[in-house]
């Protein structure tokens, strides 16, 4: 997942951890009761106008519904304190959430897709559907886009890519009512078939969107470190700390939407050990503070001199 770069540290929002739960929480039940109203809809219009499409798209929007609560739930762990099992906090629920979500969003594509090609084998058995259907593609296709711009607009505010996940996973929703809509009209013109080919997109477009995010936060999962716009913002922190004269062999990893990050930091062989210590912790707080940085580990190098407790990265 790409981060905005921003060139001055000093134009960074402060991040909160309490205002990122609420918001999340708050878009989060805003989708709920969308998607509640949604897939119910769709899926009785679905099987009362004979559209497979429809009924896939309903399905969808459960799965959206069962993602929410996942959403949900992962947000509350995560904000739990450090403790002696978890001396880190427990961010990375967030990481697991967006993993289950990227799960269940295979499970339906693959499901979608399943059902859409049992009926493709038998073409002739495939009913005209209601226009009913249409309207009510049509209308799930409005109210999803909304769903996703302000879910979108939430999680950048709140820099969260569990959100962000939930966020396209709405757009998804968005798209596969398009795709619906078109097969219903190719359906009402006489192309019957339209309509499983539709239902066979949809499953196709869930699935991608699944692999994509499991895969994310399995590499999260796994300690993948930022990208390097978020890297050398924070390298640029780090070197305006007063005293700080530089900065070599930084190292990230994510903690939920969160980041820990390991850092040499080079000052003047001169200063004593307690003005060296004021200056880690001067630098400590500016990361934190202006950088989504949960942890900042340090170790003082003196400037200038040859730096023999660790491996030069190729390159560096």
């Amino acid at each position: 997942m790409q981060h905005d770069p921003i060139s001055d540290p000093q134009d960074l929002p402060q991040y909160n951890n309490a205002e990122r739960a609420r918001a999340a929480s708050r878009s989060t039940w805003v989708s709920v009761g969308v998607n509640l109203v949604l897939s119910t809809l769709q899926i009785v219009a679905g099987v009362l106008s004979k559209s497979q499409a429809l009924v896939a798209d309903g399905l969808h929007s459960l799965s959206d519904l069962v993602a929410d609560f996942v959403v949900l739930f992962a947000n509350h762990h995560s904000q739990k304190a450090a403790d002696a099992d978890h001396p880190y906090g427990h961010q990375r629920f967030e990481n697991a959430a967006s993993l289950v979500l990227g799960l269940l969003l295979l499970v339906v594509g693959l499901g979608m897709l399943w059902s859409a090609a049992s009926k493709l084998q038998n073409p002739e058995l495939i009913a005209t559907v209601h226009i009913g259907a249409l309207w009510v593609a049509l209308g799930a296709l409005t109210a999803k886009e909304l769903l996703f711009r302000y879910m979108l607009l939430v999680a950048k505010k709140v820099k969260s890519s569990m959100l962000v996940a939930n966020a396209w996973h709405a757009r998804s929703d968005a798209a596969s009512s398009l795709v619906v809509g078109v097969g219903i009209i190719g359906n009402l013109a006489g192309y019957p078939i339209f309509d499983p080919i539709a239902a066979a997109l949809v499953g196709f477009m869930v699935t991608r969107m699944g692999w994509s995010f499991g895969w994310t936060a399995l590499h999260d999962l796994m300690d993948r470190a930022v990208d390097d716009a978020e890297l050398q913002a924070i390298r640029q922190t780090l070197q305006q700390t007063p005293g700080v004269s530089g900065v070599h062999d930084i190292r990230t990893r994510m903690m939920g939407d969160m980041i820990v990050v390991d850092a040499h930091l080079e000052v003047l062989a001169t200063l004593t050990v307690e003005q060296a210590h004021d200056i880690t912790v001067a630098a400590q707080q500016r990361v934190m503070q202006h950088h989504r940085v949960l942890h900042l580990l340090t170790h003082v190098d003196p400037y200038h001199r040859p730096d023999l407790d660790h491996t030069q990265a190729p390159g560096a």
